[in-house]
C-alpha cells in the first residue's frame, strides 16, 4: 500500500466519527497553545525585569554609603571611624593608572524638596551630580542644554527638570528653559529638560531634578566631604565586573581595610541582571512544565481515542489481514491517524497560541520565544507517535481468525 493510500484510510478513518475527532484535537490544540502563551509569559516576565533593572542605568555599579568599617556594631579603633565616599575617592577611581575598565565615575547627594513656579508645586527628588551621571544613569535631554563641568566647578544654581516635575508647575506649551523655581529655599533656573524615562519598579523616574552637586550642598543639603553615593560606569557589559573589582580595590585601600569589611555597599547592575535572569528561567520552566502536562493530558486522549477505535474496527482488520495485508500495513494506518489528529492539534495550536500572545496576561506583555512554536509543534507530533503506537501495534497484532470472529 502506497503512503498516499496510507493517509487517505487515516483520514478517513478520523472522519468517521467527527466529534470524538474533533474532542481529541481540542486537547491537543489546548496543550500546543499553554505551552506557547505560558512561554511566551516567562520570556516576557523575563524581559521586564531587565529592562527595568537597565533603566537604572547602563553598566553602572553603585556604591552606597553604609556608615562605617565592618559589618558589626562600632566597638573601637577603625571600627569606629566614619566612612566617607569622598572626592578624594572620585579622583581614584577616575584615574584610568588605577581603574582601567572604569569610564566615568559621578558623586550623588540627594534630597526631597518641594519645587514652585507661581502658584504650582510640587514635591520631588533633587539629585546634585555631575554631568557624567546623565549618561550613566541613561537620562537625555529633550530641550534645552546639559550639565557642564563648569557649572559644577562655579556651583551654578541650574536645574534639569523631568517630565512629571515638568506637566506639574508649568501650563501646557509653555516654555520652562530660562524660567527660575523656587526649590525650598533657594532659586534655580532651568536650562534644559529630561526626555521621558518611566518607572522603575515604583520609583517614578520622570519625578526628578537633576543639578550641580555643589549647587545643592551649598542650599540645600549642607556643605559635606562626603557622598551618599557613587554612580560608576564601566566601559562595557563585559568590564563590568572588573570595573566592580577596580573600586572595590580602590576603596578598600583608601579606607585602610580589606575588601570583604568594606564600609560600602557596591552594587553590580551585572549581577542583578544576571540573578534576574537565573529567576526568571527558573519561572519560564515552571511555567513550561505545567503547559507540558496540558499537552500530556492532550496524548492521553489520543490514545485513548485510538484504543477506541481499534475495537469498534477489529473485524475490518481481520477481513483486511485475511486478504493479505501485512502488519506494517496496519500499524501504519492507525499510527498515521493518531500523528494526523496530533498534527491538526499542533497547527491549531499554534494559532491559537499566536492569537493568545497579543494580549496582555496578569499584567505582564508576552513574548513569544522564537523556540517555542517548532518545539510545541514537534512535541504534539511525538505525542501522536509515542501515544498512538501502542493502539496500533495491538491493531496490528491481531490474529485474523479472532479479529473475524468479534462481534
Amino acid at each position: 500500500m502506497s503512503l498516499v493510500d496510507t493517509l487517505r484510510i487515516a483520514w478517513q478513518g478520523a472522519r468517521a466519527n467527527k466529534l470524538r475527532s474533533l474532542l481529541t484535537v481540542l486537547g491537543v490544540m489546548i496543550g500546543v497553545a499553554a505551552v506557547i502563551i505560558l512561554l511566551a509569559v516567562g520570556t516576557g516576565s523575563s524581559l521586564a525585569v531587565q529592562n527595568r533593572i537597565k533603566a537604572l542605568g547602563t553598566n553602572t555599579i553603585t556604591v552606597l554609603n553604609r556608615g562605617r568599617f565592618g559589618r558589626g556594631p562600632s566597638t573601637t579603633g577603625t571600627q569606629s571611624q566614619n566612612a566617607q565616599l569622598t572626592n578624594a575617592s572620585v579622583a581614584a577611581i577616575s584615574d584610568q593608572t588605577q581603574a582601567p575598565d572604569v569610564a566615568s565615575v559621578s558623586p550623588v547627594v540627594t534630597a526631597t524638596q518641594t519645587a514652585t513656579f507661581g502658584s504650582a508645586s510640587y514635591s520631588s527628588s533633587v539629585v546634585g551630580t555631575t554631568p557624567a551621571y546623565l549618561q550613566a544613569e541613561g537620562f537625555s535631554i529633550s530641550a534645552g542644554s546639559t550639565l557642564t563641568s563648569a557649572e559644577v566647578t562655579n556651583r551654578q544654581r541650574v536645574v534639569l527638570v523631568g517630565q512629571t516635575v515638568l506637566s506639574n508647575l508649568f501650563s501646557p506649551g509653555q516654555n520652562p528653559l530660562g524660567q527660575t523655581v523656587q526649590i525650598g529655599s533657594a532659586s534655580f533656573q532651568i536650562v534644559g529638560v529630561l526626555a521621558e524615562k518611566g518607572t522603575s519598579g515604583t520609583t517614578n523616574q520622570d519625578s526628578i531634578l537633576i543639578a550641580p552637586y555643589t549647587a545643592v550642598q551649598d542650599v540645600l543639603t549642607g556643605e559635606s566631604a562626603s557622598f551618599s553615593q557613587l554612580i560608576v560606569q564601566a566601559k562595557s557589559t563585559r568590564s563590568l565586573d572588573a570595573a566592580a573589582a577596580e573600586v572595590e580595590t580602590i576603596l578598600a585601600n583608601e579606607a585602610g581595610t580589606t575588601v570583604a569589611n568594606l564600609p560600602f555597599s557596591i552594587v553590580n547592575q551585572g549581577t542583578l541582571i544576571s540573578t534576574a535572569q537565573s529567576t526568571s528561567g527558573t519561572f519560564t520552566t515552571l511555567l513550561g512544565a505545567v503547559a507540558a502536562i496540558s499537552l500530556l493530558v492532550g496524548g492521553i486522549g489520543v490514545m485513548n481515542i485510538m484504543l477506541v477505535t481499534v475495537t469498534e474496527r477489529t473485524r475490518e482488520i481481520g477481513i483486511r489481514k485475511a486478504i493479505g495485508a501485512p502488519k506494517a500495513a496496519i500499524l501504519s494506518q492507525f499510527l498515521f491517524e493518531a500523528v494526523l489528529l496530533s498534527l491538526i492539534g499542533g497547527a491549531t495550536g499554534v494559532l491559537a497560541g499566536l492569537v493568545g500572545t497579543r494580549f496582555e496576561i496578569v499584567g505582564v506583555t508576552p513574548v513569544i520565544a522564537g523556540y517555542s512554536i517548532p518545539l510545541a509543534f514537534g512535541i504534539a507530533i511525538a505525542v501522536g507517535v509515542f501515544f498512538g503506537l501502542y493502539p496500533a501495534n495491538r491493531a496490528a497484532s491481531l490474529r485474523p481468525i479472532d479479529a473475524l470472529r468479534y462481534e
